[in-house]
């Protein structure tokens, strides 16, 4: 049976006008970020229901028809922190499913440079942020997780909920960070490539599993 991973990031959140890397830092949505969620949650719906028909047309279905058979089983996920959280609650609501918290779909720690501004760190920490910034699998912030430490957490998190469920739609809700990192994995893309993958907020990733592999159908669809 196929199954789809719906990878979603989670909506906007800064109070103030300046991009700041929050990491762990558990900030809730802004109001213009659950307008964003409540725009994704919409589409959502609509795009889990043609599915149906996209994967009763797709090539996938002569090359794996032992494969072929439907599910519309919803199941919910998200990470611990609220901004995740309350955007999983706004999805949950429109698709009528409950959100079950997955504390390992956490965006990475940033250490020194949480809360702080691309041009307060640039300032403070400048061939750090230029290392990172080439190689984000090499260097890490300072005190802070690695790319490695995320796939570390991430990855096996993400086996058990495809070996859990066989089929149906699985909806994570999680960062920008945690995601690119579940994308370049899938697509067996290294590390040190991620940010050529973008992620805005409220975005949806969707993915399906066809043994033996899976097939990234849409990256960064933005509403």
């Amino acid at each position: 049976m196929p199954k789809t991973l719906f990878l979603i990031r989670h909506g906007e959140t800064g109070h103030d006008d300046k991009k700041r890397y929050k990491g762990s830092i558990d900030v809730p949505l802004s109001p213009d970020g659950e307008r964003q969620m409540l725009n994704t949650a919409h589409r959502l719906k609509d795009i889990i229901s043609e599915m149906r028909q996209t994967q009763k047309d797709s090539y996938l279905k002569d090359i794996h028809p032992e494969d072929f058979e439907q599910d519309d089983s919803v199941f919910l996920y998200s990470s611990s922190l609220s901004r995740a959280v309350r955007s999983a609650e706004i999805i949950g609501e429109r698709l009528g499913v409950s959100n079950c918290v997955v504390s390992d779909f956490r965006e990475r720690n940033f250490g020194d440079w949480e809360g702080m501004t691309f041009q307060e760190i640039k300032m403070l920490y400048p061939m750090e942020f230029e290392n990172w910034r080439k190689d984000p699998l090499k260097f890490s912030p300072p005190n802070g997780e690695s790319t490695a430490d995320i796939k570390r957490r991430v990855i096996p998190a993400l086996k058990r909920l495809l070996k859990k469920h066989t089929a149906g739609n699985i909806v994570i809700v999680a960062h920008g960070g945690v995601n690119r990192v579940v994308i370049a994995s899938l697509l067996s893309m290294p590390l040190k490539n991620v940010f050529r993958i973008e992620q805005g907020y409220g975005c949806i990733n969707i993915i399906e599993f066809w043994k033996p592999y899976p097939v990234v159908k849409a990256i960064n669809l933005v509403f």
